[in-house]
């Protein structure tokens, strides 16, 4: 279930909230009880490996800006 952060006008605190995509733009209180609330841009983190142990990362190499079709 996807989690999303708010940010209370009121007080400032900044919460999650885990909901399902279908309620992502659903007003949130704070934990507070203040119903002035905004969500947050949030960024999403993702880890792991992406090829086997121990290779060495390869550089992009598609179209695109920075992957190989720009120059830069």
């Amino acid at each position: 279930m996807p989690r999303y952060e708010f940010r209370c006008r009121a007080c400032g605190d900044t919460f999650e909230i885990n909901r399902p995509m279908a309620e992502a733009s659903a007003p949130a209180s704070c934990p507070h009880g203040h119903d002035d609330t905004v969500k947050l841009l949030s960024t999403v983190a993702m880890t792991g490996r992406g090829g086997s142990a121990g290779a060495a990362p390869t550089a992009p190499t598609g179209g695109g800006c920075c992957g190989g079709g720009c120059g830069c």
